[in-house]
C-alpha cells in the first residue's frame, strides 16, 4: 500500500485564477498611465505590498516603493482590483501578505496611417443622345442631349 504524500506547505498560499499570465493581462489591461507623469516623461517601477482577506479580496495595498506623480496612486488602485482564489484552512480565517511590482512605461503613439502622395480620380462621362431627326429640306439633324461629368477621387 502506497503512503500519502503530505503537502510541502502547511498553509497554501491564495493563487489568481489563471496564473500570472492572467494577472499579467489583467493589469496591462487596466492600468491607465497618469497625465502627470505623462507631462513629465516619468517611467519606472512601483513595489506594493498587499493583504489578501480569508476570501480572496484584497483588503490594503501599501506601497513600498514608488515613483510619485499619480503613478502610486495608480498602482493601488490596480491592486485593489485583484480577486484571489484561497484555499480552505481548516475552518482558520488567514491574511497573506504578498508584494507586486508594476511597471510605468510611456504608452506608444500609434503611427498615423499614411496619406498617399497621388490622388486617383476616376471621372466618368454620361451623354445621352437623342435619335437625328430630318428638317423639313431634307437635311439630317442631330440635336445634342445632356451630359454629365462625374469625378470620384480616392
Amino acid at each position: 500500500m502506497a503512503k500519502e504524500k503530505k503537502d510541502k506547505h502547511f498553509i497554501k498560499q491564495p493563487v489568481y485564477v489563471g496564473g500570472p499570465k492572467a494577472l499579467k493581462k489583467f493589469i496591462g489591461e487596466n492600468i491607465k498611465y497618469p497625465k502627470a507623469a505623462a507631462e513629465n516623461n516619468i517611467e519606472g517601477t512601483v513595489v506594493v505590498r498587499y493583504t489578501i482577506n480569508h476570501k480572496g479580496v484584497v483588503i490594503e495595498g501599501k506601497v513600498i516603493s514608488g515613483i510619485g506623480h499619480g503613478c502610486n496612486e495608480e498602482a493601488k488602485r490596480l491592486v485593489k482590483l485583484l480577486k484571489f482564489e484561497v484555499p480552505k484552512h481548516r475552518g482558520i480565517k488567514v491574511k497573506f501578505h504578498k508584494n507586486i511590482k508594476i511597471h510605468f512605461r510611456k504608452p506608444k503613439k500609434k503611427p498615423k496611417p499614411k496619406q498617399a502622395s497621388q490622388q486617383l480620380s476616376y471621372m466618368v462621362t454620361v451623354t445621352n443622345s437623342k435619335k437625328t431627326e430630318s428638317d423639313a429640306s431634307g437635311n439630317p439633324s442631330s440635336k445634342p442631349g445632356k451630359s454629365y461629368h462625374y469625378t470620384i477621387n480616392f
